[in-house]
């Protein structure tokens, strides 16, 4: 058995622990207070529900791209531009 050191990606902490399963994918949980997201995936099934994605979503939103240019630029669709 082989440990893997996960970090929250919302907090950065590395206090973290499994959660549960849900559809399959292990669920982890940041035991942090301060972090606004308590649980997480490890990995995501779609690009858009990445922290990564949805934070630069919300850049280029701010910077005037539209929401078929901001599909465009990442990859997905744009109905999950507007829903983020």
């Amino acid at each position: 058995m082989t440990f893997v050191a996960l970090k929250c990606p919302f907090y950065g902490s590395d206090r973290v622990r499994k959660n549960g399963l849900n559809n399959g994918k292990q669920r982890y949980k940041c035991k942090d207070a301060a972090c606004s997201h308590q649980t997480f995936y490890a990995e995501y099934t779609y690009n858009a529900y990445k922290p990564a994605v949805k934070s630069s979503i919300l850049k280029l939103s701010v910077n005037g791209n539209g929401t078929r240019a901001i599909s465009r630029c990442l990859s997905i669709h744009k109905d999950t531009v507007t829903a983020a």
